[in-house]
């Protein structure tokens, strides 16, 4: 008797799996904007992460250290090392020992340098605060939904702007002394698109969890149920 060959299909490799995924993480952590997307494929593998931000931030921190921050074109000083440094650092894949470093030592530079030029420019502390809450909330949001499985819409790291867009934004206000505004303006702006992106998600996504639990709830027998039921009620 001839038997028709079945296909098979082929299982993804665990270990691949596993890196993809790990690299999928850490560049959503990084919050790359559209500048550093635009940038990626033109700039390619070009330095490491790690060493990068490690040298971007020892270098913001001297040029706090010998008040070099004062006004006007100074205060781009520390944007540009940041976009000079790790912006070719986003084409990488992130799988090296020490790469997962990256996303933290890139998000405290990114608050050094807003505490730095608001402090320069007499920004009041609490917009300073306020700003920088809304930015941590957002990573917070990212690393929390990714370990649940979730992956936040591609827009939202566009329409967040990045730590580049962002701190170049901030970077130009405070060379033209108009720091206070542009901090002022981009908070709203933060605020409002992380809070209504976020509760609309969640809220979306439990709707549809308690869809898939209904249905499930109905394609059960009552056999199934009355064992279910049973089930609770031995272990309360």
């Amino acid at each position: 008797m001839i038997t028709q060959p079945q296909a098979t299909t082929q299982l993804p490799d665990p270990d691949e799996e596993r890196r993809r995924i790990q690299t999928a993480r850490l560049l959503a952590y990084r919050d790359d904007g559209p500048l550093a997307t635009a940038l990626k494929g033109s700039l390619g593998r070009l330095l490491p992460p790690v060493p990068a931000t490690v040298v971007a931030v020892l270098a913001i921190a001297a040029l706090a250290y010998y008040g070099v921050l004062t006004d006007g074109a100074s205060l781009l000083a520390p944007v540009a090392v940041l976009l000079v440094l790790v912006l070719p650092t986003a084409g990488r894949d992130h799988l090296g020992r020490l790469d997962w470093l990256t996303p933290p030592l890139l998000r405290g530079a990114e608050f050094m340098t807003i505490i730095l030029l608001g402090l320069a420019e007499d920004t009041p502390k609490w917009l300073l605060f306020v700003l920088i809450y809304v930015i941590g909330y957002h990573t917070y949001d990212t690393v929390y939904r990714t370990r649940q499985g979730i992956w936040p819409p591609a827009w939202v790291y566009l329409a967040g702007l990045g730590w580049e867009v962002r701190l170049l934004i901030l970077g130009l206000a405070a060379a033209a002394g108009w720091l206070t505004l542009a901090a002022a303006v981009l908070t709203v702006y933060l605020l409002a698109l992380f809070a209504i992106e976020s509760i609309t998600s969640w809220v979306r996504l439990d709707k549809a969890s308690a869809q898939a639990q209904a249905d499930q709830d109905l394609e059960q027998s009552p056999e199934e149920a009355a064992e279910q039921i049973t089930g609770e009620a031995e272990q309360g």
